[in-house]
């Protein structure tokens, strides 16, 4: 007879006990269980497979990859515009790649420009395809960091932690905008799910070099996430020898080829990582000319992003504590970390950078995941504490889990609908600068555009909303800046000379102060993108009010966050937030100075 659901799951949860508990040290016994349980397979706590997990994971993240905007114009800029520079010889750069500064690695694009190279080599695609690809590998990679790391939590934590901080994962929209967003703090991301993984499977090697890699490849900064691996190797197991060999490694496999790479795409002697640690750091400025935000700022920010787990992470000492001192248990495995030492990447990390003036959503990306397994870590303990003290009437014997399973389940689902509802009222709000632009690559086909002439696309104060060049149809396309109300540094296109990432551009500084080098005569735009919020000043007027010349020939509608009421723009509610939210058009406008027409339909036969 076929075994039922349940014992297959049963099965299938033993298997992958067996896995994980075979290891050594093994943290995957309940050692802190408030009943004594030898395997949570077999009272029934069934736990997705590693197989399990990654097809959940790759599917919400290639939902990310299709369908998240970009939410930060220094991903354009400085990480999508070089690498189009790098794949067709042309792009923008920006000041960070001036060789008279050098903070940007083009090491670091490359790993990201080569596979992009072959899949054009291979099948010719149109750019915009070649963006999506790029998107869909950066989410392969974090689904694969991300199985990596819920294995390690349920051998470390606890399969009950680990299916919850699975489930986070999955649904969390800071993990959804930050798992293929193109930069250096999301790959920083994949290899702190690495490294804190490989660290609590007790493999230093892998640890130090996934540190190394994430500090010298993608952010100086990140290196904060391997001080308790530092801590535990130098001063807990005194493996100092093996410290230092691998950190020499490191140095040698990764610093010294990116150092040589950078120079020659430079020009000069350039040290990347350096550069950007003394530019931040070292100069009477550092990085608060723009981007300064309140203290509580972060805060805000991160409940968006993963609403009620947030505040439980927050929790997580104060719970800890609590089930120590009032939940009778055995003593937790010794051949475990301290609560103190394997969280502390998190709250290191926050006691950092909350205090910074200059606050940016992307600096919290590293420790996104271990915002989700600290929330796991409290709603566990809110099950102990539970069990211990509203559950009455309980065979000797019995596991905390069977009886507090409607409170996990809860979280997870309160959880998820209020992420759910964040990404939909992102991609609601947010995502028409991508469909408008899009809308270039079917102008070429509908329209009768010429072909011996470069197509100024005009861009004023919506430049930061600008996509990529990579949504522009070919080199024929020219992204072109107008003046308006913003008074800092606009980035310019790369020289069209061979060496032109080893060129010294003109007009360049590092104070972000304006260049008027950069805007373009309006008369000369063939097509205007623009948003109109009813609002016009001299420099923003409303374009698409100017009938005489211009014609509005798409429109999407953008969320107007001023007119929008606080809680709905945040959360998407079907049938409700369409009531309290308003939206602008968001338009693409041809001149009607250039009397390009639809083409003519092909003859019938």
């Amino acid at each position: 007879m076929a075994p039922s659901v349940r014992q297959r799951n049963q099965l299938i949860g033993k298997r992958e006990q067996k896995k994980l508990s075979g290891r050594k040290p093994s943290g995957l016994g309940r050692t802190e269980e408030v009943s004594s349980v030898p395997n949570p397979a077999d009272i029934g706590i069934v736990y997705p497979s590693g197989d399990t997990a990654f097809k959940a994971l790759l599917s919400a993240r290639f939902c990310a990859a299709i369908w998240n905007y970009i939410s930060d114009c220094d991903e354009t800029f400085n990480y999508w515009e070089p690498s189009h520079y790098l794949l067709f010889g042309k792009g923008f750069q920006t000041w960070e790649y001036s060789p008279e500064y050098a903070l940007r690695s083009y090491t670091y694009l490359l790993i990201h420009v080569v596979p992009a190279w072959l899949y054009h080599q291979l099948l010719q695609p149109n750019r915009l395809l070649i963006f999506y690809f790029s998107r869909c590998l950066l989410g392969l990679l974090c689904a694969l960091c991300e199985v990596y790391f819920y294995k390690s939590i349920c051998r470390e934590f606890g399969v009950q932690v680990g299916r919850l901080a699975l489930a986070f994962l999955v649904s969390s929209a800071g993990m959804f905008i930050s798992s293929t967003a193109f930069l250096p703090s999301s790959f920083s991301m994949y290899m702190c799910l690495v490294s804190l993984g490989a660290w609590y499977n007790r493999k230093y090697e892998l640890a130090i070099f996934t540190t190394a890699l994430s500090t010298f490849l993608s952010w100086p900064f990140a290196v904060l996430i391997g001080v308790p691996i530092a801590v535990d190797m130098l001063f807990q197991r005194r493996e100092i020898i093996k410290f230092l060999q691998w950190s020499v490694i490191s140095v040698v496999v990764i610093l010294l080829p990116m150092v040589k790479l950078d120079s020659s795409y430079f020009g000069r002697l350039v040290v990347a990582p350096f550069n950007i640690v003394y530019y931040n750091v070292f100069t009477s400025h550092g990085p608060d000319l723009y981007g300064t935000e309140p203290f509580h700022f972060y805060f805000i920010n991160v409940f968006l992003n993963f609403n009620l787990v947030f505040v439980a992470a927050l929790l997580t000492p104060v719970m800890l504590m609590m089930v120590a001192w009032l939940v009778p248990s055995k003593p937790r495995n010794p051949a475990c970390f301290p609560y103190w030492l394997s969280l502390m990447p998190l709250y290191l990390w926050g006691a950092v950078f909350f205090v910074q003036p200059h606050k940016e959503e992307r600096f919290l990306f590293p420790v996104y995941p271990l915002i989700c397994l600290c929330g796991s870590i409290t709603v566990d303990a809110i099950q102990k504490l539970w069990f211990c003290f509203c559950v009455r009437d309980v065979e000797r014997g019995t596991h905390y889990v069977t009886h507090t399973a409607p409170i996990m389940v809860l979280a997870i689902l309160t959880c998820s609908f209020l992420s759910v509802a964040r990404i939909l009222a992102i991609y609601n709000g947010y995502h028409a600068p991508l469909d408008l632009f899009m809308e270039l690559n079917n102008l070429t086909t509908e329209r009768k555009l010429p072909s011996d002439q470069s197509i100024n696309v005009c861009i004023g104060k919506e430049w930061y909303r600008f996509p990529s060049s990579f949504f522009l149809p070919d080199n024929r396309w020219q992204l072109q800046f107008l003046k308006s109300e913003f008074r800092g540094q606009l980035p310019q296109p790369y020289s069209s000379l061979p060496n032109a990432t080893s060129i010294i551009p003109p007009h360049m500084n590092s104070g972000n102060r304006e260049e008027t080098s950069r805007y373009f005569d309006i008369e000369r735009c063939h097509f205007l993108v623009d948003l109109d919020l009813g609002v016009t000043t001299e420099f923003e007027p409303n374009y698409a009010q100017q009938t005489d010349r211009w014609a509005v020939i798409k429109s999407i509608p953008f969320l107007d966050a001023a007119r929008s009421h606080t809680f709905f723009r945040a959360f998407y509610i079907p049938g409700i937030s369409s009531k309290f939210c308003s939206y602008a058009p968001y338009n693409l406008l041809q001149s009607t100075k250039f009397k390009w027409g639809k083409k003519e339909p092909l003859p019938t036969r």
